[in-house]
């Protein structure tokens, strides 16, 4: 079993459980008891269990729930979850260990977290939601701006001009975007456009992850021109004429198939229905 799985399962376990001995995860998880101990000397040290004679159990925060999200993220979450999911496999297989990437705040872009677990990567992101979820289940090398935390847009941004974002640049930018169009990538908050903006800049190519919805979407805010994107991940049932606009700008398209329904740490709560009816505050 993956190490981040392996050890994602030991949670879930003593939620159920509150306690178990070593020799309990063993049988449940079918590993060796050295893996075992060193999954939980793994935990302790990210305060995600505590250590008891023989065994682990389930610390009060350690509940895999995100307290910080908002209404808004968890019915945007819910929306065309297989899609997204699909979605924010393909691109999390773009990067490459040891690299420095940027990803912003969004639904999409939070499911890549899933994907991101085994992989060792430098992500500067301004979503402390993606940056809870890393933390938590991966080694990856987090970066945030400084900067209040707007909870209905999950973004983090500075109220001055010169932030860490200036100091870091990345071959690619990973982002959840309002909708698209032949103006290019669209935005209902200012807000998100001044986040956005800061982090656009500091990237080489955009790769954008956008389901089939988006390109139905209005908007009155233009974070940037097609000319600006590299590539546009999407899924099957992106219309033709929004693929032939996409590749007459220059964009390479990827179309994904969805992927098969589960339940996922992010929706096990969340009631899907009336997703396409809930007035979105954020990227999703």
């Amino acid at each position: 079993m993956i190490n981040h799985k392996r050890r994602k399962g030991i949670l879930k376990l003593l939620e159920k459980h509150q306690t178990a001995s070593v020799e309990q995860l063993v049988e449940w998880l079918n590993s060796s008891p050295a893996t075992v101990r060193r999954d939980i000397v793994w935990l302790v040290e990210r305060n995600l269990l505590a250590r008891v004679r023989g065994g682990a159990k389930l610390l009060p925060q350690t509940k895999p729930a995100l307290p910080l999200r908002s209404e808004t993220f968890d019915h945007n979450i819910a929306c065309r979850t297989a899609q997204k999911r699909a979605i924010a496999r393909h691109a999390s297989g773009m990067c490459v260990d040891g690299e420095t990437i940027i990803i912003n705040g969004g639904t999409t872009t939070y499911m890549m977290t899933e994907f991101l677990a085994k992989q060792r990567l430098k992500i500067l992101t301004n979503s402390f939601l993606m940056a809870d979820q890393l933390l938590r289940t991966s080694e990856n090398e987090i970066m945030l701006p400084g900067g209040k935390v707007y909870r209905e847009q999950n973004v983090i941004l500075s109220p001055f001009e010169n932030d860490i974002t200036q100091h870091h640049y990345a071959a690619k930018i990973f982002m959840g975007i309002y909708g698209i169009s032949m103006l290019g990538l669209m935005e209902a908050d200012p807000l998100l456009i001044q986040a956005e903006k800061r982090l656009i800049g500091q990237a080489e190519e955009i790769i954008v992850l956008a389901d089939s919805s988006k390109f139905a979407r209005k908007a009155g805010l233009i974070l940037c021109g097609l000319n600006r994107v590299a590539c546009v991940i999407t899924d099957t049932d992106v219309a033709d004429g929004a693929v032939q606009m996409l590749e007459h700008s220059g964009i390479k398209v990827v179309t994904v198939a969805p992927d098969a329904l589960q339940a996922e740490p992010w929706n096990d709560e969340i009631e899907p229905a009336s997703c396409e009816h809930y007035f979105e505050h954020n990227n999703s």
